[in-house]
């Protein structure tokens, strides 16, 4: 589903992302791991086709981003950490917004609203503008908007900062409903855990190279690693102090 290989980002002299290469197959959650400023953010904003790259080349279901960005994004979503949205439409506007660029029948989103909106309990706030929304109820939209048009790929990055507990376990579960489709979903995390009981496959990136990927279960179980997966805990205590 997706293909990056030997991708650098560089920033003047100093490389955001170093030579990386990850193959995320259809049906597998995969958990892309490191510090905050370790490249996660670069890689899939690159994939995402919003930030050129220097070197390498993004192939998604057998096309380029170079040569075929708008195939590329026909079948993709990206959640941003930080979702920035037309705050001046409502709710409900921006989901039609979002549904019309990709085509979305009107009986197939208003069933998806529908469906989405009910589950994240958003449906009596999306006559409400934007504007109004708090940051979870922001995410949340992005999260219904993504999965409007039932992409093939999804990506994300820190899906779950901001979310309460009720929200998170619905994410978890549709990622998981999704990828069983056939569907392949990349997310970003500092959280060690949240990989640990999601994905199928995760990758750790440590100052934009990648120290390693494969299994889940083989890579947690690695002992050489012990002291990256200290590394990751210390900054996630210190992200939750703050």
């Amino acid at each position: 589903m997706l293909k990056i290989e030997h991708l650098t980002k560089k920033y003047d002299q100093f490389k955001a992302v170093d030579d990386l290469s990850l193959h995320i197959e259809r049906g597998h959650i995969y958990g892309f791991i490191g510090h905050n400023g370790a490249g996660k953010t670069t890689t899939l904003k690159a994939v995402a086709g919003i930030m050129p790259f220097d070197e390498g080349e993004i192939i998604i279901d057998g096309k380029s981003m170079k040569t075929h960005a708008l195939e590329c994004k026909k079948i993709m979503a990206y959640i941003p950490d930080n979702p920035d949205l037309y705050e001046y439409l409502t709710g409900i506007q921006y989901l039609n917004f979002i549904a019309d660029v990709y085509q979305v029948s009107k009986e197939e989103r208003e069933k998806r609203i529908s469906q989405y909106g009910d589950m994240f309990d958003l449906t009596s706030d999306l006559a409400q503008p934007i504007s109004a929304y708090s940051h979870g109820m922001k995410q949340k939209l992005a999260i219904i908007s993504a999965f409007i048009h039932q992409p093939q790929l999804i990506l994300m990055d820190e899906p779950f900062v901001g979310l309460d507990p009720k929200a998170s376990h619905l994410l978890k579960q549709i990622m998981r409903d999704h990828c069983d489709r056939g569907g392949a979903i990349f997310f970003s995390t500092h959280v060690l855990e949240v990989a640990e009981k999601l994905c199928d496959r995760i990758a750790i990136i440590k100052q934009g190279k990648l120290i390693v990927s494969g299994k889940t279960q083989d890579v947690i179980g690695d002992e050489s690693l012990e002291d990256v997966f200290l590394e990751l805990e210390d900054d996630d205590n210190v992200n939750d102090a703050h």
